[in-house]
């Protein structure tokens, strides 16, 4: 018989000629390796030898880096919040388009802002009125007040789906978003995360959420 080199040998281990081995060593199987997603130890079959992991079992999915601004939805349970502040801008453009009650109107010289979580479904905003009856979540009438605010101006309402604000018919008006153009009045106006409410002479509410 021949070697692997084509030299014939008599011998059948190892050729008379070369001395070569006269069959080729059975090759070795090379067996992979990956790290285990649970502990990192190498691991060459579906359950870790380390600490018995599956690989087989889907990996859990994180929501660390997801935000309204890059356009993903954020994962998990939200609280709405809603921030009162004395907005100079608002006010400048009441006073410029001579609206209702802007005699009566004064920009506050110190009004600190105020963060109200909405942990209700129906938030109303207006001014306290105890004749009324009226109790609002988001009461305007706490000094210095907006006088150009209604006792009961707006409706902002929670639900699974979002947040929407309604105008009750108040004298002079809510608008949205640097906007002159006043909403209508008892009609729902759907609300994202960064919208500005104005109502009265010079309050905006500005709407965000957090995590729950």
């Amino acid at each position: 018989m021949n070697c692997p080199d084509g030299h014939r040998s008599v011998a059948t281990d190892y050729c008379d000629v070369c001395g070569s081995p006269m069959a080729e060593p059975t090759p070795v199987a090379v067996v992979a390796t990956v790290p285990c997603p649970s502990c990192g130890s190498s691991s060459s079959g579906r359950f870790c030898e380390v600490c018995g992991h599956d690989s087989a079992l889907p990996e859990p999915v994180s929501n660390e880096g997801l935000s309204a601004e890059s356009g993903d939805r954020p994962i998990g349970p939200i609280t709405w919040v809603a921030t009162v502040t004395a907005d100079r801008e608002f006010y400048e453009r009441v006073i410029a388009r001579d609206g209702p009650d802007t005699d009566r109107v004064g920009f506050p010289a110190f009004y600190p802002e105020r963060r109200i979580i909405l942990r209700s479904t129906d938030i109303l905003i207006g001014k306290r009125s105890i004749s009324q009856g009226l109790e609002p979540d988001i009461d305007l009438g706490i000094a210095p007040a907006d006088a150009g605010v209604s006792r009961a101006h707006a409706m902002i309402h929670v639900a699974e789906d979002g947040v929407s604000v309604t105008d009750l018919g108040s004298t002079n008006g809510t608008s949205l978003n640097g906007s002159d153009d006043l909403i209508p009045a008892k009609v729902a106006v759907p609300l994202s995360g960064g919208d500005r409410i104005h109502l009265g002479g010079w309050t905006t509410i500005i709407i965000s959420t957090e995590p729950a």
